[in-house]
């Protein structure tokens, strides 16, 4: 009997070691991983420089607080205020933390508390962070929920506007919503979301937790857009799997966030900052973002020239190297079959495979998975 809460349903596979975009099992089984640690590990695992940078650190100092000056903490934010439309960072250790530093400081800084968030969003499990959830099978049993939050239909532009009054903080959102299904903002929407901030002076939060760190092919995802938000969360891949969160605002809200307002006891550690720092100087280079967006555009077609004919397919979608394939049944079994036969993938939702291969993925490994999965997905009965 495990000791462990049943708060997960896990594969039937124990990791033993990896290495880039391979998972060797305890019995010695290879698997192709285009889940990369649900978007974690965008370097691969085990990537050499970001395992070097971590050793490094190792020796010299793992914590000391934010009471003390961290060398790192500035490295960091120097490199992500540069590539965004920040000012400022404030260090966690996830996505949840993130996008719950996020709620509190829309808070502070309007003294507003109604924020819009949409249905089938994913924003943690925090009370505040699953309360911006527009999912009800999120909530379910963890009532009553912080209050203030509206969930509007995502791409709905006059949804939208019928739900933004005077008293709307901010309108928080997911340019490509992960776990609900892999749908984009229409650019319609961003434009909307756009005049409303200018008509009613509310703040844009945009959750980059999995978008975000190069995996559309651009350092955010929200940069496919003319939008330029006060906020932004990241996680997941700023570490290429140690954790580490951190959230980006503009220079207007560093008033709300002084002493004492908010604290993270281990956000901004020597070590993930390590993680971070080499991270961000490997995935923030031009030339390594062109490759990712030629990668995804590869990617992207090959999966629609070989599924063009597949019934059991309704559409494909994405950006990047973040692809949803959606089907007209339940994938659970198609992401059981695939695993047995070597290739590891998500879903996004009941009826959409989800798929997240580290960035630095080869031509020969997407053609190896795209076989795979044409595979699977036309030799099963509608």
């Amino acid at each position: 009997m495990s000791n462990l809460f049943p708060t997960y349903n896990k594969w039937p596979i124990k990791v033993k070691e990896a290495s880039g975009l391979t998972l060797i099992d305890d019995q010695g089984k290879k698997y192709l991983d285009f889940v990369a640690g649900i978007a974690v590990c965008n370097l691969g695992h085990c990537h050499p420089y970001v395992n070097e940078a971590i050793k490094t650190q190792l020796d010299k100092v793992l914590h000391v607080s934010n009471l003390f000056h961290v060398e790192g903490q500035e490295e960091v934010s120097e490199l992500l205020v540069s590539h965004s439309s920040g000012d400022a960072v404030f260090f966690c250790n996830s996505g949840t933390e993130a996008n719950e530093a996020a709620i509190k400081l829309v808070r502070k800084a309007t003294s507003k508390k109604k924020i819009i968030t949409f249905y089938q969003s994913f924003h943690g499990r925090t009370m505040g962070s699953l309360s911006a959830t527009g999912q009800e099978k999120i909530h379910l049993g963890f009532g009553p929920l912080l209050e203030g939050f509206v969930y509007v239909p995502y791409n709905d532009c006059n949804s939208l506007i019928n739900a933004v009054d005077e008293d709307v903080a901010a309108i928080f959102l997911e340019v490509i919503q992960g776990e609900g299904g892999v749908h984009e903002a229409s650019v319609q929407f961003i434009e909307t979301i756009n005049q409303l901030k200018e008509t009613y002076n509310l703040l844009v939060v945009v959750d980059e937790v999995q978008t975000g760190i190069g995996r559309t092919g651009k350092a955010f995802g929200y940069q496919h857009y003319p939008l330029s938000p006060d906020i932004i969360t990241v996680a997941k891949g700023l570490g290429n799997g140690f954790p580490v969160g951190g959230l980006i605002g503009k220079a207007h809200l560093v008033e709300a966030f002084g002493p004492g307002s908010h604290g993270s006891t281990f956000g901004g550690n020597p070590l993930a900052m390590a993680a971070a720092k080499a991270t961000l100087e490997t995935i923030f280079n031009h030339e390594f973002l062109q490759v990712v967006e030629e990668k995804g555009s590869y990617f992207f077609l090959k999966l629609t020239e070989k599924l063009n004919s597949t019934t059991m397919v309704k559409e494909i979608r994405g950006k990047g190297l973040m692809i949803g394939i959606e089907c007209n049944q339940d994938v659970t079994p198609i992401i059981g079959s695939l695993r047995n036969n070597g290739l590891l993938v998500l879903n996004a939702g009941p009826n959409v495979l989800r798929l997240l291969p580290p960035l630095t993925v080869s031509y020969e490994e997407l053609d190896q998975a795209i076989s795979l999965i044409a595979l699977e997905l036309n030799k099963i009965p509608v």
